[in-house]
């Protein structure tokens, strides 16, 4: 097994105090969220969170670089991802230019060596993220892996076991210290357990009606306190529908300040209907929620927000 590194002295000195620090950043983070993230910092293992779109994992990155005042690298994943677009490239075009200049002065010294140095070099996400100084690691973000095909899934493997990479022209450069690693999946397909095995893991699932609350509240607190309380209890209500694709807390925090825009205080019929696309994003589940279902979800949603304020 792998060496861990020691901890970081930036670490918060408790679980307590790192949901402390995130809520300065106005993210409500559930204790087990905060003892994986905890923990992370304390073992520099990577953190793996995975869960449907939109509840939040790839927030966690951010607030916590913000929180521990450090450098957000990020690296958004898509299919086809490969090391010239993670890690490193030459600067082609720049090089051809220098052997232009070089001859047009007749120099002579011309070589690979003087072409293929750090200078010529275009860095990108996993290699910056590696080559930060002792001290001052950042928070690397490796968004929506499952997108990302397998052979770079594999190759993150090896990157993640010694934090180092190899470059054939300049060797090989290691951290002297880790980056604070956070992946997220969506769940479009399965990640390799031996990826996963490789962090610490943690699903990220819908909020309740609670956690939700306090989630508008937090990032809206200019929001009145009724319609807070019906827009979350309604958007419980479309999660447990049978929809396609059920909306997310971004979505949530979009609704309130659109029907913030619009001078709500409490949701109505009509609103609602009107702006059920910020909501969903499906045509499919728009239709199947406008009409009676909608009166339904509505009703259900008044009478759960007043119990709340009763």
């Amino acid at each position: 097994m792998t060496r861990l590194p020691p901890a970081r002295a930036s670490a918060p000195a408790s679980v307590e105090e790192l949901q402390r620090l995130l809520a300065d950043q106005h993210y409500i983070a559930e204790r087990g969220l905060a003892i994986s993230l905890y923990l992370g910092l304390k073992l520099a293992r990577p953190i793996f969170l995975e869960g449907e779109a939109g509840v939040g994992k790839t927030e966690v990155a951010k607030v916590l670089a913000a929180g521990l005042g450090v450098e957000l690298i990020r690296l958004q994943c898509y299919e086809g991802l490969d090391v010239s677009h993670a890690v490193y490239e030459w600067n082609y075009p720049r090089q051809i230019l220098e052997i232009r200049t070089q001859e047009a002065t007749g120099a002579s010294n011309l070589s690979s060596k003087t072409l293929f140095t750090e200078e010529f070099l275009i860095k990108r996400p996993l290699l910056r993220a590696l080559e930060a100084p002792r001290g001052s690691a950042p928070v690397l973000l490796i968004d929506e892996i499952d997108r990302a095909d397998e052979e770079f899934e594999g190759f993150l493997l090896e990157v993640l076991s010694d934090f180092q990479v190899t470059i054939p022209e300049l060797g090989t450069i290691r951290a002297d210290e880790p980056p604070i690693v956070v992946i997220t999946s969506n769940r479009t397909r399965e990640v390799h357990d031996a990826l996963k095995r490789r962090c610490l893991y943690f699903w990220i699932d819908y909020p309740d009606f609670e956690k939700e609350l306090r989630i508008i509240t937090t990032r809206a607190p200019e929001a009145p306190r009724a319609l807070a309380e019906e827009v979350a209890a309604f958007v419980r209500e479309i999660r447990a529908s049978d929809l396609m694709k059920p909306s997310g807390v971004s979505e949530t925090l979009d609704w309130i300040a659109a029907l913030m825009a619009l001078d709500q205080t409490e949701l109505d019929a009509q609103v609602v209907s009107d702006t059920l696309g910020i909501l969903l994003k499906q045509q499919e589940d728009i239709q199947a929620i406008r009409g009676e279902r909608l009166d339904l979800l509505l009703g259900r949603a008044r009478a759960r927000g007043a119990r709340q304020s009763g």
